[in-house]
């Protein structure tokens, strides 16, 4: 059964560092155990998405990519 994120948050269209402020600002206002679902088409954003989620102790559900676009279901 699919997880359903809380929040959803579609960054298609912007790089590096956008897509890590915007997705660092919206964690920062999620509560504990929301997951939030981020939807980049960034290239780039699988690293630096996977690194955020290291550096702030985040859990990355999966990461999932399809015709350029990359999904990341992640658990403050």
């Amino acid at each position: 059964m699919p997880i359903k994120p809380d929040i959803v948050l579609d960054l298609k269209g912007l790089y590096c560092p956008m897509h890590i402020m915007k997705t660092k600002k919206a964690i920062d206002l999620m509560r504990t155990g929301q997951i939030i679902e981020v939807i980049s088409n960034d290239k780039g954003s699988k690293l630096d998405i996977s690194a955020l989620c290291r550096r702030l102790g985040l859990e990355l559900i999966s990461v999932k990519e399809e015709n350029g676009i990359f999904r990341f279901t992640i658990k403050k």
